[in-house]
């Protein structure tokens, strides 16, 4: 006689056969419970089939479930065609980050929240009471499980309630597409187009014109405007180059001592930079390369420039290198000269990514 056997005669009652016909699903289950030592003691509907309450839930949750498919669609819509590109000014691409937030909240809402009033509502409440046992798995208790797990299916009422599955399917196939969606991003449209965040305002204008670097006036700058040991925040001398349309063009411009000029040079030789500088004149981004904040504190002494956000620190004379703090990247230097009047322009844009690291970066 089997363990499951033995405990049920203990109790007094005679085990079912469960390949006996007439059983209903149930039974079954029951049986299974009771050989796997689980009393079921309260099982009923929350609602009863075919009743209005089912019907008003029914709609609520396929309601949910449509609403993620409709968000989780959006949500695809807005990550293909909506313009993405960075563009000067407040374009439409200010608004993408935000709507992909908006639109995968929701789709995760929806799914969430459905998925509970299902749970909650319209499955029923079970109340079971289970003694602790070991024992081996019989050809009856495989049957038990088989069944159990179609009961349990037959009570998620999709058979019953079609609505549910269709919305079901229509909500989550969507979402699955959005999870696919950025690992094939990059075949969708191509994430380098027109180079938006290679260039800053100093790339030369149509006709190969080279820019001036200019205060904050506007006025342009000559290199006895700036002392020995001195620096001066320069802009791209064109239309709203110090507007915040250009936020990636602020520079520092320093006039470097002749020994700290020449040690200068031979680390930019070596680096490749050999005519990035004109005379004993330098300049480097000031947008730090840790997290975009101005790095403009600089010390003529020790020549370091100083990040006041996160106490980054760069050595000017070294190619501007990090040397303390978070910053991993030297901030990229600005190849300079003086055009026929005397001014300073920029012989070519940044040749190195401004700004904070990204992934994109070579």
């Amino acid at each position: 006689m089997s363990t499951h056997t033995e405990h049920q005669a203990q109790q007094g009652r005679e085990p079912l056969d469960v390949n006996t016909p007439g059983l209903t699903r149930f039974d079954i289950v029951r049986e299974g419970a009771r050989r796997d030592d689980i009393e079921i003691v309260h099982y009923e509907p929350q609602v009863v089939p075919g009743s209005k309450a089912e019907r008003r839930l029914t709609r609520t949750v396929a309601a949910m479930f449509l609403l993620t498919g409709l968000a989780a669609t959006a949500f695809l819509i807005i990550y293909i065609w909506w313009p993405w590109e960075y563009a000067p000014g407040r374009g439409g691409d200010k608004w993408y980050t935000p709507l992909l937030g908006v639109t995968l909240g929701v789709a995760l809402l929806g799914i969430g929240f459905g998925i509970l009033t299902w749970g909650k509502k319209l499955l029923p409440k079970e109340v079971s009471i289970q003694d602790r046992h070991e024992g081996a798995v019989s050809a009856d208790d495989r049957t038990i499980t088989g069944q159990t797990m179609l009961y349990m299916a037959d009570e998620l009422g999709v058979k019953r309630r079609p609505l549910l599955g269709i919305s079901l399917l229509a909500g989550l196939a969507p979402v699955g597409a959005v999870v696919a969606a950025p690992l094939v991003g990059g075949l969708i449209s191509d994430p380098h187009k027109n180079n938006q965040m290679f260039t800053t305002g100093f790339a030369p204008a149509e006709g190969g014109q080279k820019i001036r670097l200019v205060r904050e006036d506007g006025r342009p700058v000559r290199p006895a405007d700036i002392s020995a040991g001195g620096q001066l925040t320069v802009f791209p001398g064109i239309e709203h180059g110090v507007s915040n349309r250009h936020a990636d063009s602020p520079t520092l411009l320093i006039h470097l001592r002749d020994s700290d000029a020449q040690e200068s040079r031979r680390n930019n030789e070596r680096e490749g930079h050999g005519d990035y500088m004109w005379g004993n004149y330098a300049a480097f981004s000031k947008i730090c390369t840790h997290a975009g904040c101005p790095a403009s504190l600089y010390e003529q002494q020790t020549n370091r420039l100083l990040c006041p956000c996160h106490q980054s620190q760069f050595l000017i004379t070294d190619n501007a290198r990090p040397i303390f703090g978070p910053a991993s990247r030297r901030l990229p230097q600005l190849p300079i000269e003086v055009d026929a009047e005397g001014y300073f322009v920029a012989k070519s844009d940044y040749t190195e990514t401004v700004g904070p690291d990204f992934w994109e970066r070579p």
